[in-house]
């Protein structure tokens, strides 16, 4: 496993990883972000969740400076990418959605290649390919075909190689796409483990609710423009209470009467209507009693990021997505 320090002595460093301002993005007509603004403390998990089409990979490869900013300011760790492009690079590391490794390659040949890509060789290289390999648990398969790897093992290697010229600040874009759940379970737990050994700083983007939850913040985007940022527990909080879901077949109709009978705001979606309410249980009897033989079936729960995500913009994050 790796000591503390044995990222770099820098990763632990206190202050703002990363500081977006008035952000704003175009591809042609199509506007994809606007207006956004947020910062990042050195040393914490901050994820972008949001739907496919809601800016977090536009928002990914601005960060990652894969393309320069239409409008506003990215500093990363001080740096304006503009002006010290290298230098913020090598404070980076990527992991992209789409496979990045060469499946005929074994997982130490992938290290290897992209420790000289970083101009890195020789003992120093050695011994970092081997702190990298342990920390995921790949050393006793680093000279197996990472095409014969698992989903999660390649994710590992992926992760692995990211860190290998020891960034600062790793970037990973939905790194849970094409994972089984246990598979992002484990993901997780190293990363997790990661951050509490290094300091390093971690930003992800997202469309898993449950993934969110990984977040020290969260930065919720929808349709190119940041909605709300905090911590999972301070956007739950927000919501009035529990969530009650009501099915029924008339639910345009029964949101209004809601409304004017006990003044409280609703969401339709498909045939269900939802509302918050503290004490939910309580007023689910009164509920039903309301409007006898019109409710089909009620539930009511605890609130979670997606019932933030509906509060906030009026509709699940797939909607919008599809």
């Amino acid at each position: 496993m790796l000591s503390p320090t044995s990222i770099s002595p820098e990763a632990t460093t206190q202050g703002i990883a990363v500081r977006v301002q008035s952000l704003g993005h175009r591809y042609g007509d199509r506007v994809a972000l606007t207006d956004v603004s947020f910062s990042v403390e050195a040393g914490e998990v901050f994820g972008v969740l949001g739907p496919n089409g809601g800016g977090k990979s536009t928002l990914f490869r601005i960060l990652s400076t894969m393309i320069p900013a239409g409008s506003g300011k990215v500093e990363l760790f001080g740096r304006d990418p503009n002006s010290s492009l290298n230098a913020v690079r090598r404070d980076l590391g990527i992991v992209f959605q789409a496979p990045s490794l060469d499946p005929f390659l074994s997982a130490r040949e992938n290290l290897l290649h992209q420790g000289h890509l970083y101009g890195l060789s020789g003992r120093a290289l050695e011994t970092r390919m081997s702190e990298m390999l342990g920390l995921f648990d790949l050393a006793d398969r680093r000279d197996e075909r990472v095409s014969r790897f698992s989903g999660g093992l390649r994710r590992r290697v992926e992760i692995a190689k990211s860190l290998l010229h020891r960034p600062r600040l790793l970037i990973l874009d939905e790194p849970s796409t094409g994972l089984d759940p246990g598979a992002r379970r484990d993901m997780w737990a190293y990363l997790n483990e990661l951050r509490r050994g290094t300091g390093m700083t971690v930003l992800f983007t997202t469309h898993y609710m449950d993934e969110a939850e990984h977040a020290t913040h969260v930065a919720v985007l929808d349709r190119g423009r940041l909605v709300a940022v905090d911590t999972p527990e301070a956007l739950k909080a927000q919501l009035g209470g529990d969530v009650i879901t009501v099915e029924t077949d008339e639910p345009h109709q029964l949101a209004r009467e809601i409304k004017e009978r006990f003044g409280i705001e609703t969401v339709v979606l498909e045939n269900r209507v939802r509302l918050e309410r503290a004490r939910g249980h309580q007023f689910v009897t009164t509920l039903v009693e309301a409007f006898p033989g019109r409710v089909r079936s009620i539930a009511v729960g605890q609130a979670t990021l997606e019932d933030v995500f509906i509060h906030l913009t009026g509709h699940r994050l797939e909607e919008n997505a599809a």
